[in-house]
């Protein structure tokens, strides 16, 4: 027997209804409807629950290839929410180049590295261009983090996306004006995160 059909007729053995059970499960019914019809299985901790729920062990709900596919469902789902928070971490990063020593600036024979705050080798117009795209990067990870938090796949998607877009165009932005060190470290932390992008998204 099949774990839908098992969870289905112990539900039914202990008269419960999916709302109900759900409730005890602190899930939706949506995802106890989910499990019966076979279309998912539940994480590592609602199963304990489940075990705990109608006295049976967990050997008991789950076949040996139903234990198999759950542990590598839940270890893509682990590696995904460590790649999703890297992600959101890196573009949070991008508010520290505006205090990190990048820029060069030319002070008579020779050029000095200053932070964002102190560069004054250039028009006003682009200065302002380097603070509005650094931070819209470190306010884009911000948000990238509390998403993790809502669980919305089309949010996070969405957002690494946008992350991308925006990434690429400060690096171009930073190549026409002539800012090698903050490109090189953009383009590395571009790269990381196309590598996180195809290990956790192979289907990208």
């Amino acid at each position: 027997m099949e774990f839908n059909e098992k969870l289905q007729q112990l539900r039914k053995q202990n008269n419960l209804t999916q709302e109900q059970l759900a409730e005890q499960l602190y899930v939706s019914r949506t995802a106890v409807s989910k499990w019966e019809s076979g279309k998912g299985y539940p994480n590592i901790e609602s199963l304990k629950c489940l075990s705990k729920v109608f006295s049976v062990s967990i050997d008991e709900l789950l076949s040996g290839n139903e234990l198999i596919t759950l542990a590598e469902s839940e270890n893509r789902s682990n590696i995904n929410k460590i790649n999703n928070l890297m992600y959101g971490i890196l573009d949070l990063m991008a508010i520290a180049f505006i205090f990190l020593p990048f820029y060069g600036q030319q002070e008579g024979d020779f050029i000095r590295s200053v932070t964002l705050l102190a560069y004054s080798d250039t028009p006003e117009i682009i200065r302002t261009s380097y603070f509005v795209i650094l931070i819209l990067m470190g306010m884009l990870g911000a948000v990238e983090l509390a998403i993790q938090f809502i669980a919305s796949e089309n949010g996070l998607r969405a957002s690494k996306t946008c992350s991308i877009i925006l990434q690429t165009l400060a690096i171009l932005i930073f190549i026409m004006t002539r800012q090698p060190y903050l490109t090189a470290f953009l383009f590395m932390l571009l790269m990381i995160k196309v590598a996180l992008l195809i290990k956790g998204n192979p289907k990208w």
